[in-house]
């Protein structure tokens, strides 16, 4: 019996053996085969031709352990130069969290851009159009687009697991160790660098350079990459778990009036014959920081009278085009609502993500995104596009599909909970810690009119409340939407983000 059990033990242990060498191998096969894609190309920028490097490329993350357990995939267009010439760099990353950088990528700020047609309320079936974008950054800086874990074509390697990954801090300590390797790989640690984020991406870029710079409490390690600038787009620096007062709530409630007054005005369900474009919003901004904002708080503790009430309501009704019925038991307008029922009487449903764009607000499938009346009609000329250029311009040869966005596996497993921060701060908390560390960092912040998702009335409450260093931090609206380089805005934005790089590397 015994000899039987030690039999049977040898036999397991050769087994595990025999898995663990298997496994070891095919990381090693793997590791040999690297995805990497190189190919040269020119464009004209501004009228004056420009050689580049387009580099896809995977790096691997490892663990304390040293061993892998993730790969990042990645996209560098690099400006052909002259020796010794000190370049900055931009790493670029979209939001979710889940999502991949494609939505940057195909934007005023790469080689290549969407071609939608029209730009504003496009046709989603193909053929779709994939262009040379002659407002590219590339001039002035090269560019790094960046997939994060589980998105694109970035993969978790086993022993990885998801919790490794898909959280706060987990997610900044995984991009600071790709740009750190990146850094090495190509040498720029002298580079000028700067992030740009989008969407979720902003509350990325804001911890990010936490986990760049590294310390005793926060990572563990150092690495010390400071930053030059900071980009945000599509901003939002409130965290989701954070619970609002009632009186935090009616502050949002205020600041997202004039937002609605754009895009009333945008469909004429404002009497334009009494205002120019400009005095409208200037007397809508007055009105909602004080007059609707006293009447929200007011309201809150019950001491409204019913006269004060008629006439904010009155206002409301001229500066949104809502009815008084939809006022009937709240002064409050969230943004769904609105999207419901502004165009309502022609059975039509605007888009959160850009109110510029309608569907019928019959028969929707009431999914977030895909029946988003914007989402759903320029998401598949994105990823029709972006597949056109992995293959005719990148020479991309891999038959895995691209992870767009990953709500099941990312976003919906997403760890909010944070290392040594109150639970659930506005994500300025982690921006003021590094203003304070890099007294010359510049931070750029923008959003768009059109842009319920994230509307830019929030972003300016939160950096109100945050109290940036003075001249440290601009504030830019465009006239477009969550995408805020879509609907004829591109060539302004890529302008002013010119602007904002050569002037942060003075």
């Amino acid at each position: 019996m015994v000899k039987s059990t030690r039999f049977l033990l040898i036999i397991f242990l050769s087994f595990f053996s025999l898995f663990l060498f298997s496994q070891e191998n095919t990381r090693d096969e793997m590791i040999k085969k690297q995805l990497f894609f190189a190919t040269k190309h020119k464009i004209d920028i501004n009228g004056k031709p420009l050689d580049f490097t387009a580099i896809a490329e995977e790096i691997f993350l490892k663990n304390d352990d040293n061993k892998i357990i993730a790969s990042v995939f990645s996209f560098s267009y690099l400006k052909k130069s002259k020796k010794n010439v000190v370049r900055p760099v931009i790493f670029v990353f979209n939001g979710g969290p889940g999502s991949s950088s494609i939505w940057l990528h195909l934007s005023s700020i790469a080689p290549w851009k969407v071609k939608l047609t029209p730009e504003i309320n496009s046709s989603n079936l193909p053929p779709f159009g994939l262009e040379d974008n002659t407002d590219c950054l590339l001039d002035v800086a090269d560019l790094v687009f960046i997939d994060p874990v589980g998105t694109g074509f970035s993969h978790i390697i086993e022993p990885g697991m998801p919790e490794n990954f898909y959280g706060v801090d987990q997610d900044a300590e995984s991009m600071a160790q790709f740009i750190e390797k990146w850094l090495i790989k190509n040498n720029r640690w002298n580079s000028p660098k700067f992030l740009i984020g989008e969407s979720y991406g902003s509350q990325r870029a804001s911890v990010l350079p936490r986990a760049l710079m590294g310390g005793v409490t926060y990572s563990g390690i150092m690495r010390g990459i400071t930053l030059d600038g900071i980009i945000m787009l599509g901003t939002t620096l409130e965290s989701p778990i954070k619970k609002l007062t009632a009186d935090e709530t009616s502050h949002r409630a205020a600041s997202l009036l004039p937002t609605l007054a754009k895009t009333a005005w945008y469909y004429n369900k404002v009497n334009k014959a009494l205002y120019s474009y400009d005095e409208f919003q200037k007397e809508v901004s007055a009105f909602a920081e004080k007059d609707y904002l006293n009447a929200l708080l007011l309201d809150n503790e019950q001491k409204l009278s019913v006269a004060e009430k008629s006439t904010i309501i009155e206002k409301l009704c001229t500066y949104t085009g809502l009815s008084k019925d939809f006022f009937s038991s709240t002064l409050e307008i969230k943004p769904n609502i609105f999207a419901d029922s502004l165009l309502s009487k022609e059975n039509l449903q605007i888009g959160l993500y850009d109110t510029r764009y309608n569907l019928p607000l019959e028969h929707s499938g009431n999914d977030p995104v895909a029946d988003d009346p914007a989402m759903g009609r320029y998401v598949p000329g994105f990823t029709a596009a972006f597949r056109e250029l992995m293959v005719s311009k990148l020479n991309i040869d891999i038959q895995d599909p691209y992870k767009t966005i990953d709500w099941k596996n990312i976003s919906f497993q997403w760890q909010w909970s944070r290392k040594e921060t109150k639970k659930g701060p506005d994500f300025t908390d982690d921006l003021n810690v590094v203003l304070r560390r890099t007294p010359n960092l510049k931070v750029f912040i923008a959003g768009g009119s059109y842009d319920l998702a994230t509307p830019i009335g929030y972003a300016k409450k939160s950096t109100e409340k945050a109290n940036f260093p003075t001249g440290r931090v601009t504030f830019k609206e465009y006239e477009s939407g969550h995408m805020l380089y879509l609907g004829k805005t591109g060539k302004l934005f890529s302008h002013d983000l010119r602007s904002f790089i050569l002037s942060s590397c003075k």
